[in-house]
């Protein structure tokens, strides 16, 4: 991180961001394509591990390039807002983001697919969900294993540094 001023390292702050952000733009490699779709999640963060799910319909490009390729990349911003200045070089953005490395993996075990799928209810809504294994056998789940991730604080302050 070339700003390490505004490096997030507090585990606190990084569920802040974690809970806060709603979509995940997910990055893969489609062969010398980049592809980003914006998507919602679940995730687990425990003892600095970072895991997110996914869900998507059964087929599509998605779903092609991750098995082809799982590589790939997510990012999460929240708390956006203008940082206004007299002159125009210091206009800004202040945000929280955070942005993670690792492998997409589609998920086959139904049980995992439940525990995903409630994790990202849970995280959207606010409320706790039941799922069955038939109601789980019409959906992909992928599961992002972050192997490394970084986050990232600009405040927001008048002087638009």
């Amino acid at each position: 991180m070339r700003r390490k001023d505004r490096e997030v390292t507090d585990p606190d702050v990084i569920l802040y961001i974690l809970k806060k952000s709603k979509v995940l733009h997910l990055g893969l490699v489609d062969g010398n394509e980049p592809y980003i779709v914006p998507m919602n999640y679940g995730y687990t963060f425990e003892d600095g591990k970072l895991t997110f799910y996914v869900h998507s319909a059964p087929e599509g490009r998605k779903l092609d390039i991750i098995r082809k390729n799982p590589s790939c990349c997510a990012q999460l911003e929240c708390d956006g807002a203008l940082i206004e200045s007299a002159i125009a070089c210091k206009y800004g953005y202040s945000f929280y983001s955070l942005e993670g490395f690792g492998k997409a993996l589609i998920v086959e075990d139904n049980r995992e697919k439940i525990k995903a799928l409630s994790l990202l209810m849970e995280e959207q809504t606010g409320r706790s969900f039941t799922f069955t294994e038939d109601m789980v056998s019409n959906v992909e789940v992928i599961r992002i294993e972050c192997s490394d991730y970084s986050a990232k604080h600009r405040p927001l302050n008048k002087s638009g540094s």
